[in-house]
């Protein structure tokens, strides 16, 4: 829920809560208030199927194993057992045109819902490849406006892109799950074609890839110029 919120609170006197005494026996039944519900601090995410961008799809793959094969090194950074590209403007390449394209006007209306609009930007874009067990550790994307994934190859068993709970202590709480005010992890299953924006300060990370086929995204940061 967006918006301001006013709080007001007028004594014990004004409670809604009222009492009625059963048609039969002596005690009394309390009858509950109306409750009314405030999602405070929501925390938005977009998904896009780009299934027309599918016939692209077997050319960008090769695309993505020639630049592995011409780079063998991967740069680190927070993959594991896999590969991800030092070229940090892959999106900028020719090839990738298509999809350059259309991830900046999904960006654009992302950030349009976050009140930011009218705001040049820029895409830092790398590939992620992992191999049989390869995962993305638990990190966050500092200082960028939004940041965002395509995948491009996703055999079975690829394990889930995990959203961590970004309310501080909530995880110490005693009610677990997808409830109000409860924990729970977010688990997003991938599937190719499939485009997900999240907030940049969200922590997340890869679980452990589990085919011998790679398992081969797109990853972005929407930064400012």
């Amino acid at each position: 829920m967006a918006g301001n919120f006013t709080f007001n609170f007028n004594g014990f006197k004004s409670a809604n809560a009222t009492t009625a005494k059963p048609a039969f026996g002596t005690s009394t039944v309390v009858v509950p208030p109306t409750l009314r519900s405030f999602d405070l601090f929501p925390t938005r995410i977009w998904q896009s199927p780009l299934t027309m961008l599918s016939i692209h799809f077997e050319r960008w793959e090769s695309t993505v194993l020639a630049m592995r094969a011409a780079s063998p090194e991967p740069a680190g950074r927070t993959n594991r057992q896999g590969w991800n590209s030092a070229d940090m403007a892959v999106l900028e390449q020719p090839a990738f045109a298509p999809l350059n394209e259309i991830l900046r006007a999904a960006c654009g209306v992302a950030l349009g819902e976050m009140g930011v609009r009218g705001t040049d930007f820029q895409l830092q874009s790398w590939i992620n490849m992992h191999d049989r067990g390869g995962f993305n550790f638990l990190h966050v994307h500092e200082g960028c406006l939004l940041c965002g994934c395509f995948y491009l190859k996703v055999p079975k068993h690829s394990g889930h892109l995990v959203f961590r709970d970004p309310r501080a202590g909530v995880v110490h709480g005693a009610i677990k799950g997808s409830v109000p005010n409860g924990y729970t992890d977010i688990h997003l299953t991938p599937d190719a074609g499939l485009l997900v924006l999240f907030p940049s300060w969200m922590e997340h990370y890869v679980e452990p890839h589990g085919n011998d086929e790679p398992r081969i995204s797109i990853s972005f940061n929407v930064v400012k110029p």
